[in-house]
């Protein structure tokens, strides 16, 4: 009999998927283990693997067709089979939702930590209707990354059929036309061009345009504004003295390069978040209406988020990988599991236990230039961090005027259990690990 794969359940919220890109074409031999497709769920774009071996008989959905949990998306033909009954007869068994179960645990959806995320990728044509890569009105899509290198190597992106969503060129594409022989290669004396602002031809207009949101994008927009209606939110800001700090990175990267090592700000302020929870057990919290009265739940471990924004190739939006016992962490270990967990949220998609169980949320836009920013609280967190650049500004320091680098935090919190004084405090607790960083390496 042929193999019915359905829609799997992905996560705990998850009732329709979208087929992101398929990795197998009709008649593609597949075993265990091989990756089917990308499936964008309500929480992160995720892998689906084979859990049978056959030929691949049917591709019941197409690219960017969303698709209701249990209903058929693709058709395997066991070995013998003949392929084209296989297609014909609908197969009638469901493989891939047992490895979906198992997968699924009960997890907050992550993916609603802040306001910030990018937009969904949008694929318009002039009729409002998705394309692929070209649209009625000459326009290429393809994304940011897929465009950088094609202009780094003079390629034309017309010539390219895209396999991202709706037809999106993507990276994977430019670099499989430029192995064909597309393009050419910038030579070794070549200098990158100075980044310029790209202004609209003289009298264009924009276009009125429709975009249905993702999955992801759906859910973060519902517990936006469930987190926003639902929580009493403020903001407190400090300003941290960054210059130790600077120094002291420096340094170790220079005796750690040898080994592979690269600290960031945000590995150092990773670890003072963490300690700190210590010292101010209500920030690493969660309020439980359940109870009568409600009350508070301190949380034993220390499960540091790091919101991460997908590339538009991954459909965009916003996704926290979570950091388990972030307290007990080293910097070398805290910087080397966020570095993977960052790659493979934007290669392949994390899983639910990825994801599962942050108690503490940083969200930094500092290597984007902001210097400040508040977010909104990722439930049922108690406290968000936002985090902006290290900016060289005049500072006035035993009297002196000089040039100093600073950098603004800003933690949201949950008025029901922090109240201003404990936020200010920690905030306070985190600026002096940071200020004298030497405190973080013990």
């Amino acid at each position: 009999m042929p193999i019915t794969v359905t829609m799997p359940r992905l996560s705990d919220t998850m009732e329709v998927g979208t087929v992101v890109q398929w990795h197998v074409k009709e008649g593609d031999a597949v075993n265990p283990g091989d990756v089917l497709a990308d499936i964008e769920t309500d929480k992160a774009t995720m892998e689906l693997e084979a859990f049978d071996e056959g030929t691949v008989a049917k591709l019941a959905a197409q690219q960017g067709d969303s698709v209701n949990v249990g209903d058929p998306i693709v058709i395997i033909a066991e070995e013998g089979e003949d392929v084209a009954e296989a297609a014909a007869s609908g197969g009638a068994s469901a493989s891939a939702p047992k490895a979906a179960k198992a997968e699924a645990s009960e997890a907050p959806a992550p993916a609603a930590a802040t306001a910030t995320a990018p937009p969904p990728a949008a694929t318009p044509t002039s009729n409002g209707s998705a394309n692929g890569a070209h649209s009625g009105n000459g326009r290429i899509f393809a994304s940011p990354l897929a465009k950088k290198i094609a202009g780094e190597h003079n390629m034309d992106l017309s010539g390219i059929d895209g396999t991202g969503p709706s037809g999106r060129i993507v990276k994977k594409d430019v670099e499989q036309a430029l192995q064909s022989g597309g393009g050419s290669a910038p030579t070794a004396s070549s200098t990158p061009a100075p980044a310029a602002v790209e202004l609209p031809p003289i009298g264009a207009s924009l276009q009125d345009n429709t975009v249905t949101l993702s999955n992801m994008r759906g859910t973060i927009a519902r517990r936006l504004v469930e987190s926003k209606q639902s929580i009493p939110h403020y903001q407190v800001t400090v300003e941290v003295d960054m210059d130790a700090l600077l120094d002291l990175r420096e340094q170790l990267n220079e005796q750690l390069s040898a080994q592979g090592v690269k600290l960031t700000v945000n590995d150092f302020l990773v670890r003072a978040c963490a300690l700190a929870m210590h010292q101010h057990p209500f920030v690493n919290s969660s309020w439980d209406g359940s109870t009568n009265p409600p009350s508070i739940q301190q949380h034993g471990s220390v499960n540091i988020g790091v919101a991460v924004a997908l590339p538009e190739e991954r459909g965009g939006g916003l996704v926290v990988p979570v950091l388990k016992g972030t307290d007990r962490m080293g910097l070398r270990t805290i910087s080397g599991e966020t570095r993977r967990l960052a790659k493979k949220a934007r290669d392949k998609g994390l899983s639910i236990d990825e994801m599962d169980g942050a108690t503490f949320t940083i969200s930094n836009l500092g290597m984007f230039g902001v210097s400040h920013f508040t977010a909104i609280i990722n439930p049922p967190n108690a406290c968000i961090l936002a985090v902006g650049a290290a900016r060289e500004i005049p500072v006035v320091r035993e009297g002196q005027l000089m040039i100093g680098s600073v950098m603004s935090m800003t933690m949201s919190s949950d008025h029901r259990i922090v109240d201003g004084a404990m936020a200010a405090q920690y905030l306070n607790t985190v600026k002096g690990m940071l200020e004298a960083p030497a405190t973080l390496l013990v």
